[in-house]
């Protein structure tokens, strides 16, 4: 059973209870590359970001319309649509790659920040190794980031690599055999390939995509319903101890995001860059959620996989969170809670050219 939206008066009561809500655990930890509270969040709370989150003015601010990358027809096509698009498109997405280049070369020319993998923290070197996929075949490195058509690219990496024969095959996707990560190489193996192969990741709207994870794994996943469900309601609603975990709230799914450590949390509402630390890892091409057909076939052009091999079909039964939906949960979800939330995902939103949620009273009203 899909868990219903919370309501105003949940929101309310959920705001109430959050006032005594616990310090996060690990607050005095000592990770000392985990920027985006340490650094990023200081530079842009102190140049104004509270304020204009407040406003609703950077929810205006909207990247420039999404087209294919790299301007040349695809060979390719299926995948639902959206391959294959030429011009006029080519002047915007040049100009939203350049956006987020020039971000992530800012924000990671920054002194304190990581220049390569051995400079991580244990821990954080093990999530971003664990999360890089590799072919060695056609000699690239895909970081894998949960609720962003991972499951379609790891079908993709199975078909190159002749474990699968075609990418339509009906089968639940095992998410580890058949595939390589990078972590299970040696030191010398990893830098070689982190040097020399092509390094690709997509990325999703921060908010779309919590939004799609609480959906998807308390509204259908039992295992994570008895997993996680039952202690979030436990921990944050009154008289909540007799839960199956099946019920719980975007407001208390959003409450216990914020008392989660960030390098704890699960893969599938981890920050982005947690899971693949863009300062450390040279990406050479930041795909787009929002326009993933196109952007997939600009991959496999560039990897020069064989012209067969094209983007999965959306399955039938997937559920799209769309721009009605998003609005409908943020604006019955109690802003400051919202707001509480963004610095938490803040490199995120600013390295990848996203706008901020707009959840000022005129837009709920719409």
């Amino acid at each position: 059973m899909l868990p219903r939206p919370p309501f105003p008066g949940e929101a309310r009561r959920a705001a109430g209870a959050g006032r005594s809500r616990s310090r996060p655990r690990g607050a005095g930890g000592g990770t000392v590359l985990l920027p985006s509270m340490l650094m990023f969040g200081v530079i842009l709370a102190s140049s104004g970001l509270l304020l204009m989150i407040e406003k609703g003015i950077l929810a205006e601010v909207k990247p420039p319309p999404l087209q294919p990358a790299g301007g040349e027809r695809s060979r390719r096509g299926g995948g639902g649509g959206g391959g294959g698009q030429e011009a006029p498109g080519e002047l915007e997405a040049e100009v939203l790659r350049d956006i987020r280049n020039r971000t992530i070369r800012a924000v990671c020319g920054q002194p304190a920040m990581p220049r390569n993998v051995w400079e991580l923290p244990a821990g954080q070197r093990r999530t971003v190794l664990r999360h890089l996929l590799v072919s060695d075949k056609y000699r690239f490195l895909y970081c894998y980031v949960p609720k962003v058509a991972c499951s379609n690219w790891k079908r993709i990496l199975k078909v190159l690599d002749g474990a699968l024969e075609s990418v339509d095959v009906k089968l639940k996707m095992d998410h580890k055999s058949d595939l390589v990560f990078l972590g299970d190489m040696r030191p010398d193996e990893i830098s070689y390939r982190l040097k020399n192969y092509y390094k690709f990741i997509f990325v999703r709207n921060p908010m779309e995509r919590l939004l799609s994870a609480y959906r998807n794994k308390f509204g259908e996943i039992k295992e994570y319903q008895q997993k996680y469900g039952v202690e979030i309601v436990r921990r944050y609603r009154k008289n909540g101890g007799n839960s199956a975990g099946d019920d719980v709230t975007f407001s208390e799914f959003l409450r216990y995001l914020l008392d989660e450590e960030a390098e704890r949390m699960n893969e599938h509402w981890m920050p982005i860059y947690n899971l693949c630390q863009p300062c450390a890892v040279r990406y050479d091409f930041i795909g787009s959620y929002e326009r993933l057909n196109a952007d997939a076939n600009h991959v496999l052009e560039r990897v020069r996989s064989p012209s067969f091999v094209r983007f999965p079909e959306r399955q039938p039964w997937y559920k799209p969170v769309t721009a009605e939906t998003l609005h409908y949960y943020l604006c019955n979800t109690q802003r400051r809670l919202i707001k509480e939330l963004l610095p938490k995902y803040i490199l995120d939103f600013s390295l990848f050219a996203y706008p901020l949620p707009n959840i000022t009273s005129e837009f709920c009203r719409q």
